[in-house]
């Protein structure tokens, strides 16, 4: 079990943090839901800059670079009708990003998020990939790259102008054929196109820019592909898509070594690779016996840092014994966060950037001086939360009806009794992606601050925990996946932590699903259940032609998942909400995006007409302007605002 204060041993701190917060009244909506000030940053590769993305209330997110010897910064990139969204370094002087819009409807359809660069004086923009956003044109002689065109994260880019993107060729609508790998000068505009394997879907380039290794997909078939000194390219696994004897390169590092997560048991785990024998490490880089390990590499001046990973909370594993040195002093400065520590990728800069987090803390982003060991500063993500009225989040594991341990992150309330709480049981989307993390999550928070306990399980069929949890999940919508939280919520009871009259299912997405199935299978135990943007019945996620998902996830990926729509039809119909709508009777809040194509509104408004005739209780919000969940803040703050008074209103008092 992890608690963010004995985890960190300030114990003191955590008191006097409780104390306040059971007098203060809780932020407002608005501070948790509106939009980043400082959202995000990165230290150029030589450590003598940083780039931010900055906002704030009613501003578009901008592209902001710090200089470190001045500590002045200015704003390269800003849009009217758009957020900067992702961006990166493409060496020590100039910047790539692409765009977030807040578009929706008709006008969003087929836009893309662009690739632009400029330099960090605020010079050289330019457009590399179009959009329909007629704001951010060069002139009509230049000629861009396809809207479909992304910037590949990678590890170990040239210190030149190109950076890397990957184009999927679309042979239909639905359906993606294979990915062309291509550079592009960030100056000129100038494409490449990359010797790739043909239907590489993952690539992994060395510390020059060179592609050494790539993962290739043809229907259940999956090889790994290296390209020795020679240039030719040799085949080092082959295995089925759904085979446990996987493999797949991650990172190669500046002697050669090839790195690679396989399986260690049934958990991922990350060793060396000799290419030329295609044997991996007896012994594992890293490992652990409850999680899977899907790392990010840490490299500076040709040597591998260390690696960073998530277990049941983020954790760096320095093999620089300098870094791990630096890694302390930080700590011991920060004691009541997570410190994510950057350090510029080459050269001699006495500056490392600093992420500080925790469950109650917003991430507030420091420059650190190894010299002076003094912390500047820089901003944070939500400036208006305070850390003392935020509820502490435990990793906790309860066991399933079956006897499978389900992991799970469990937040109370801060200040007062920590038993017979109202208690939400929170769902995320995905539904095989982790959904939880060790860090500030608004949505828990804000339940938090409202005298909500939070329980987030970690049902099967999630990735993280192994392919044993894994695999428990396979055809079990509404099945074992379901019981799993209603197991959780019983456990919580048992617990002492939760009123068995005063709990609440809620979800978005498959959670929506989740809850909307809780209320049919549990209804003694969900009072109430907040749905937004939820699946109502598997079938529609097949049938419904405007839906994003595509016909190669429903034939390779759905089929197996969640059922064949043939095949499995009468499985898929018992565990359909909207078959079932007749059982739902307690009160309930669901909302849609109107122009959602990953779950769209016929879903919902299917679900609203079933349980018109049966149940009052119903209320129906459909945000004109969205898809598939809240881009706009103001949405954000009225739904959460919603949910709040709904809660209140459902969860008072036991009846």
């Amino acid at each position: 079990m992890l608690r963010r204060c004995a985890w960190r041993a300030v114990a003191a701190l955590c008191m006097a943090w409780s104390m306040g917060a059971a007098t203060a009244a809780p932020p407002p909506a608005e501070a948790f839901f509106e939009e980043p000030v400082l959202s995000a940053a990165k230290l150029s590769p030589d450590g003598r800059l940083v780039a931010m993305r900055v906002g704030g209330k009613g501003l578009r997110a901008r592209l902001a670079v710090l200089d470190t010897a001045t500590m002045k910064a200015t704003v390269v990139a800003r849009f009217d009708d758009a957020h900067v969204g992702r961006f990166d370094w493409v060496n020590a002087r100039r910047l790539v990003f692409d765009l977030n819009t807040d578009l929706t409807g008709p006008g969003r359809v087929d836009v893309g998020s662009g690739l632009f660069a400029v330099n960090a004086d605020a010079s050289r923009f330019r457009q590399l990939v179009e959009t329909t956003l007629s704001f951010v044109k060069n002139n009509d002689t230049e000629k861009l790259l396809p809207w479909n065109t992304f910037l590949l994260r990678s590890v170990g880019l040239p210190d030149g102008d190109e950076v890397f993107v990957v184009k999927p060729e679309e042979i239909s609508k639905e359906r993606v054929g294979f990915i062309q790998l291509q550079r592009v000068n960030t100056l000129t505009g100038r494409m490449t196109e990359v010797d790739a394997p043909l239907h590489a879907s993952e690539w992994t380039l060395d510390g020059s820019g060179a592609l050494r290794a790539a993962l290739t997909s043809q229907a259940d078939k999956i090889t790994v592909q290296w390209r020795g000194p020679s240039g030719a390219w040799a085949q080092l696994a082959a295995y089925d898509r759904f085979s446990p004897n996987w493999l797949r390169p991650r990172y190669v590092a500046p002697d050669g070594r090839l790195y690679v997560e396989a399986p260690l048991g049934d958990k991922a785990a990350v060793f060396t690779l000799d290419p030329a024998t295609g044997q991996r490490s007896a012994t594992p880089v890293a490992a652990s016996k409850d999680f899977d390990l899907h790392p990010s590499f840490i490299a500076k001046d040709k040597r591998l840092l260390g690696l960073r990973y998530t277990i049941d909370a983020e954790v760096t594993q320095w093999l620089d014994a300098d870094m791990k040195a630096v890694q302390a002093v930080v700590d011991a400065l920060l004691p009541a966060s997570a410190n994510r520590i950057s350090a510029p990728v080459r050269g001699d800069s006495p500056f490392l950037l600093i992420e500080a987090f925790a469950d109650v803390q917003p991430t507030v982003t420091y420059l650190y001086h190894q010299e002076t060991r003094k912390l500047t500063r820089l901003g944070t993500s939500h400036p208006r939360i305070d850390p003392a009225q935020g509820g502490q989040t435990d990793f906790v594991r309860y066991k399933a009806r079956d006897g499978l341990e389900v992991p799970a992150y469990l937040t109370l309330p801060p200040g007062g009794a920590k038993k017979n709480l109202p208690l939400v049981v929170l769902v995320h989307g995905g539904p095989w992606v982790r959904g939880a993390d060790w860090d500030f999550d608004p949505e828990v928070q804000f339940l938090a601050s409202r005298g909500y306990a939070v329980l987030q399980p970690e049902f099967r069929g999630r990735t993280g925990f192994g392919g044993k949890h894994f695999d428990a999940g396979i055809k079990q919508w509404g099945r074992a996946m379901q019981s799993d939280l209603a197991d959780g919520a019983r456990w919580a009871i048992a617990q002492g932590f939760a009123d068995p009259k005063r709990i609440c299912i809620a979800g978005a997405s498959y959670g929506g699903y989740a809850t909307l199935m809780g209320l049919v299978n549990d209804p003694e135990l969900f009072r109430c259940g907040v749905s937004w943007v939820g699946v109502t019945d598997p079938q529609l996620l097949f049938s419904v032609s405007w839906s994003d998902i595509t016909d190669e996830s429903k034939k390779y990926g759905m089929n197996r998942l969640v059922g064949d729509p043939v095949v499995d039809a009468a499985m898929l119909k018992a565990v359909s909400p909207l078959e079932q709508a007749a059982k739902i009777k307690q009160p309930l809040l669901l909302a849609y995006g109107a122009w959602d194509v990953r779950v769209p509104l016929i879903h919902g408004e299917k679900l609203r007409d079933a349980l018109k005739p049966h149940n009052p209780k119903v209320e129906w919000v459909v945000y004109k302007d969205e898809g598939h969940g809240w881009a706009r803040p103001e949405n954000r703050i009225d739904f959460w605002t919603r949910v709040e008074k709904f809660l209140a209103r459902e969860l008072a008092a036991a009846p």
